[in-house]
Formats: C-alpha cells, structure tokens, sequence
C-alpha cells in the first residue's frame, strides 16, 4: 500500500504536493486531514496543515481463462500481415481448396461470398482447413457461424483471434457491399456463453468490491465485454462502473459507492 504524510499551507496546498509526488489523481487515492492550517497573526499561532494519502488498493482480476492457444501471438501477426497485404482481396482470386476455386466475377456479385472466401483464405493460413460456415442476414445485419475441428484456433485466448477476424472479415464485407453491414461471427456460440460468463462475474466482482470496500478493475478487454459488464451492473446502488486505459489495453473498474 503506497502511502505518504505531506504538509503545506493549506490542506489543498498539502494535497496537490501529494498528489504530485504520488504520479496519480485526487480520485486514486483516499486523503484523511491530520492537522488543519492556521495562518495565525504578525507571524505567530502560525501552524502548516497536514494530510496523509493513501494509493486505493486495485485489486487486478484476470477474465476468463477459458482457452489457451500458445501459437496465438503467431496467429495474430498471420492476420495483421493479411490485413497489410491484402486488405481488399477481392481484387485477386482466393481458393477455398485445390478443387473448388472461388473466382473473381462471383466474389464481386455477392459481398457475403466474397467475406466468406477472405475468412477461408485466413483459416487455410492458420491451419484450418475443414472450416464451414454458415451465414444469416437481417436488415443490415449478417451472421457468420464457423464450424470446424479447430475452433480453438479460431476463438483464440478470450477470444482474441476471433475478435480480429470478424473486425478484418467486416472490412472485406463492406468494401462491395451497397449499403454499410454490420458482422459477427461467432464459434460454437462461444459469445453467448462468454456473455453468460462475464454477466456472473460482473455480479461476483461487485459484491467482492462491497465486501471489501475497494476498487475491483479487470483485465483489459474488447469494448463490448465492457459494455456487456456495464450493462449488467447498470441497476446497482452501491457501485459505479467506469473504463479507464486506452485501446487496445482499456479496462473496466468498478468501484463502491461510500
């Protein structure tokens, strides 16, 4: 626990001091005044006000441990170099497989076919090669479902890599498409049971905050596991949720209300 006694003419002086030498901000820490300050007469009575600071206790929680893909960092820098070398590839032919060619002229008559042949092209990459996929379209919205012996290379830790597939294979969807469209893709409903799974330790952690009357923040995640956090905890009294940290490291807190 980082705590330091700070002095000056006023206790606002004796805070700003602290909070100075501390490197944090007047919401991070807890301030209890020792001594108030007198500015006295002619140079007598006079007494420097006092305060001791306290760094809020954080208290780190690691989110889902669900998989575990040790050639993840390798599968992230395959996406990022397709990303780089072929952001748009309708512009070049993509094969699914040896056997069934995916040609140019039919990838630029439906967008969905032309997203669908760019997420094929990347699985091939990263080794999957039994990949189905199965889409649904609603308005604006499109859904691609991924089948396939490797899920796990797919989702990736806290679904990292399936994050980064749905964000580059939205790009390749809208590059041909007539109006913008939204994409998910999903994995053997892997969402819906990671939704189940933070809105439960949404609850768990804000009653851990509760108990022990400190601020609870998690590991970073993507904006809308956030959201999802948010959302759960949005009813409650007695904590507020806020993010701090920017993309890709932003991270959520929940902190109790005093």
């Amino acid at each position: 626990m980082k705590q330091i006694t700070q002095i000056g003419a006023s206790i606002d002086e004796a805070l700003h001091l602290a909070l100075q030498k501390l490197g944090v901000t007047r919401d991070q820490v807890d301030v209890e005044v020792l001594q108030k300050g007198k500015k006295g007469f002619l140079g007598f009575g006079v007494r420097a006000a006092e305060v001791r600071i306290t760094v809020k206790e954080i208290v780190k929680i690691e989110v889902n441990k669900e998989v575990h893909v040790t050639e993840e960092d390798y599968l992230i820098a395959k996406l990022d170099e397709k990303s780089t070398q072929t952001a748009f590839p309708g512009e070049e032919s993509v094969h699914a497989n040896e056997d069934q060619p995916i040609h140019q002229e039919q990838q630029q008559d439906d967008p969905i076919e032309e997203a669908k042949a760019y997420l094929t092209s990347i699985a091939l990459e990263m080794g999957v090669t039994d990949l189905r996929i199965v889409h649904q379209t609603k308005g604006k919205h499109t859904s691609f479902k991924l089948e396939s012996e490797k899920s796990a290379l797919l989702i990736g830790k806290r679904g990292q890599t399936l994050n980064a597939l749905q964000q580059l294979t939205q790009l390749v969807l809208n590059k041909s498409a007539k109006s913008f469209m939204l994409l998910q893709i999903d994995v053997e409903d892997y969402r819906q049971r990671r939704q189940v799974a933070l809105e439960q330790l949404a609850e768990r952690m804000a009653d851990k905050a509760i108990r022990s009357r400190k601020t609870v923040a998690f590991e970073p995640m993507a904006s809308y596991e956030r959201k999802i956090i948010h959302n759960t905890l949005a009813n409650r009294l007695d904590i507020e949720t806020y993010s701090e940290g920017t993309e890709p490291n932003r991270y959520l807190v929940i902190e109790p209300i005093k």
